[in-house]
């Protein structure tokens, strides 16, 4: 049954992008207990053909079969802007709906020109609404100010700034910083928690922060 009235008072909000279809069991366990699922434009296709139903889809659905656009008629949502791309017109879509979070799958992978414009545009969502991206091997968050982020002993962590003037101290990684700079987006990857939580100091600016499944 489709549910095509999200409304804020339903968490689980998931923006299905037209990347890779996951294939880890965290990403995928939101998507089965997801009350509601944004499909960006193609990813409609993915979606239907793992027995799953969109509850909108939106883009300018020039990748979605004639057969799924008569099949979905009454929740396509056509948007041709192209100053901004399908996964931003999801996200508006679901501003606009009243959703408070998301939980955006799909959003790397196959492009990497797309999976990086993707993981840069969390930056411009940060403030509007709630949103973490989830990928095959890890998680995206952005944080627009200084931050305790939950963890575990040996998880991997990485930084990133979308401004390299931007500079950080920590607590409770494996390599501790102190006033770093981000001025390359090598320059915060491949830390470590030390345990089950770690703290980020900073003024100005966004970081994302990206955390590794244990299992991967």
């Amino acid at each position: 049954m489709i549910n095509n009235n999200p409304s804020p008072t339903h968490p689980k909000t998931i923006i299905l992008a037209n990347g890779t279809y996951p294939t880890n069991d965290v990403p995928l366990k939101h998507l089965r207990e997801a009350d509601f699922i944004v499909c960006c434009d193609g990813a409609a296709e993915k979606l239907v053909a793992h027995d799953m139903e969109p509850g909108i889809i939106i883009g300018d659905l020039d990748s979605v079969s004639p057969a799924l656009k008569k099949r979905y008629e009454k929740v396509l949502v056509q948007d041709s802007d192209q100053e901004t791309n399908d996964l931003t017109k999801a996200v508006n879509w679901c501003i606009n709906a009243g959703i408070k979070e998301v939980t955006i799958l799909g959003a790397t992978g196959i492009r990497e020109d797309h999976t990086l414009g993707n993981i840069s545009l969390l930056a411009g969502y940060s403030g509007r609404i709630d949103a973490v991206m989830l990928t095959d091997t890890g998680s995206f968050r952005v944080y627009d100010r200084s931050v305790t982020v939950s963890s575990h002993a040996g998880q991997q962590v990485s930084l990133f700034s979308i401004d390299p003037s931007l500079k950080v101290t920590s607590t409770g990684l494996k390599y501790p910083l102190s006033n770093l700079t981000l001025h390359s987006w090598w320059r915060g990857t491949l830390n470590e928690a030390a345990g089950d939580r770690f703290s980020l100091d900073f003024k100005g600016g966004q970081v994302i922060v990206f955390l590794q499944f244990l299992s991967v």
